[in-house]
């Protein structure tokens, strides 16, 4: 029997994939609801998902499954402990988005430091048209050359952040990891590199030790002025905390691609309010094109692999 595999949520993933090298069954699915995965996958040998989680349950109920291949970097999805007691096998995508989504963290610093949102409101109400002067100068702009850079994750993309930001002047500090009792060579204490942040820019991933990494607390170890940006996973911030904190000046700013429940049907209090200070994108970061079909090339080349009977990429 040719190995049956199937895609989940193939609108995720809104390019032209590469052929599969080895013969095989395709089934593919544009969205698929988390009650209707243990149906489509009871006959798969291998299961593609992006975001589409996949429990103890569903693989429980799944015999012929023999790899996941995850879309994505993030795998906070899956089951990762039922899946090693089962023998499956877990892939996902490693170092794509290291030109998209640095740049994504580095235009999000930008805007805020430079005050972009609260200028652009400023010319519309016509408050440049009625100045006095050549120029109209309110919210306090800062130069992102001579500021300090506070990345959490120092994996490859934390990495291209600190290239990006070397480029223009910034001083970066790696955050040890929050709790740890010592602090290794090249890292910089976590409570110290909050309070010395001007910009704090998350690249870790989301687990039970990262869940709500950033809450009231940090936030207020951190400069008045300072701007936080997420472009890794949403649950790495509280964000009731982070709300309060936009609203009561004790943060400067805060640029937002992710959020915790994505997409946001049920609303969110941070998408409630307008704040010139808060900017949020629709978790896109990783969506430019170059970016993405990196992505989807390296998804085939990971199923390619396991077909041939050398699993790369492998979480288990």
């Amino acid at each position: 029997m040719l190995p049956r595999i199937v895609f989940l949520d193939r609108d995720s993933l809104p390019l032209t994939l590469l052929p599969l090298k080895a013969p095989h069954q395709w089934q593919e699915y544009a969205n698929t609801r988390e009650d209707e995965v243990a149906e489509r996958l009871i006959n798969a040998d291998i299961a593609i998902s992006n975001k589409v989680p996949l429990s103890a349950a569903t693989i429980a109920s799944c015999p012929n499954l023999k790899l996941i291949a995850v879309a994505a970097t993030g795998y906070n999805q899956i089951d990762l402990a039922a899946c090693k007691a089962r023998g499956i096998r877990v892939c996902n995508i490693r170092d794509y988005a290291l030109a998209g989504v640095p740049e994504h963290a580095l235009m999000l610093m930008l805007a805020l430091r430079r005050q972009l949102l609260a200028y652009r409101a400023d010319v519309e109400a016509g408050q440049w048209q009625r100045a006095k002067s050549f120029c109209h100068i309110a919210a306090p702009i800062h130069d992102l050359a001579g500021s300090t850079l506070t990345l959490i994750g120092s994996g490859a993309l934390g990495q291209a952040m600190a290239c990006l930001a070397r480029a223009l002047g910034m001083n970066v500090l790696f955050a040890e990891r929050k709790h740890a009792e010592t602090v290794r060579p090249g890292y910089v204490g976590f409570n110290e590199a909050l309070s010395l942040a001007d910009v704090l820019s998350l690249h870790c991933p989301l687990n039970e030790q990262t869940r709500h990494l950033i809450g009231a607390a940090e936030l207020a170890l951190m400069k008045k002025d300072a701007v936080l940006i997420n472009t890794a996973r949403g649950g790495l911030v509280d964000e009731v905390a982070l709300l309060h904190a936009l609203q009561t000046g004790q943060l400067g700013g805060a640029g937002l691609d992710v959020l915790i429940t994505e997409p946001p049907k049920d609303g969110n209090a941070l998408l409630d309010i307008s704040l010139p200070n808060l900017i949020i994108t629709p978790h896109i970061a990783w969506a430019g094109q170059f970016t993405m079909q990196q992505l989807a090339d390296q998804l085939i080349h990971n199923i390619d692999a396991f077909l041939a009977g050398v699993p790369k990429n492998v979480l288990i």
